[in-house]
C-alpha cells in the first residue's frame, strides 16, 4: 500500500491556494518567469503539492528558457500519466501525477540530445520543493544518496 493518496477534492481547496487549485486541479498554468522554482538551482527533491510523491530530482533540472521549471526524467516514469491535450489549438503532452492527478505541466521533445530530448515542463504551482538539507526531516531520506 502506497503512503501517498489523493485527497478529497475538499481537502484539496483547502490545503491549496487559488493559483495552486487553478493549476493543480482545473489544468491551469502560472506565468512563465514569475513563479517560484523556474529558477531555484538548490539540490533538493520536487514533490506533487497535493499527494507528497516525489517526482523530480535537482540534479534533473536544467534553464530551458521557459520560464518554467524544466527537468529531463522524472524519479519514477511509472508516477506519471501522459495524455493527449489538444488545447489551445496546439498538441501537447499533459503530465498529470498518477496517483494525486495533479496537472503538473507538459512534455515536450525540444530539449538538448546532449540532456535525453526530453523536457518536463512543469508549473511550480504543482510541486512543493524540498531542499536536500531537509529530506530527512520531511520523511525522504532515502533521497539523500542522489546528491
Amino acid at each position: 500500500m502506497s503512503k501517498y493518496f489523493r485527497p478529497s477534492d475538499k481537502e484539496i481547496k483547502k490545503k491549496l491556494t487559488r493559483l495552486q487549485y487553478q493549476v493543480t486541479q482545473k489544468n491551469g498554468t502560472e506565468r512563465a518567469f514569475a513563479n517560484d522554482y523556474w529558477n531555484n538551482n538548490e539540490p533538493g527533491l520536487y514533490v506533487d503539492i497535493v499527494t507528497g510523491e516525489p517526482l523530480f530530482l535537482s540534479t534533473d533540472k536544467y534553464d530551458s528558457g521557459s520560464g518554467w521549471p524544466s527537468f529531463t526524467k522524472p524519479i519514477n516514469e511509472d508516477a506519471l500519466d501522459h495524455l493527449e491535450d489538444n488545447s489551445l489549438g496546439m498538441k501537447r503532452i499533459e503530465v498529470k501525477s498518477k496517483i494525486g492527478k495533479t496537472h503538473l505541466g507538459h512534455l515536450f521533445y525540444d530539449a538538448p540530445r546532449s540532456l535525453g530530448g526530453r523536457r518536463y515542463c512543469m508549473n511550480s504551482a504543482s510541486l512543493r520543493f524540498i531542499a536536500k538539507d531537509e529530506l530527512a526531516k520531511e520523511g525522504y531520506e532515502e533521497y539523500l544518496k542522489e546528491f
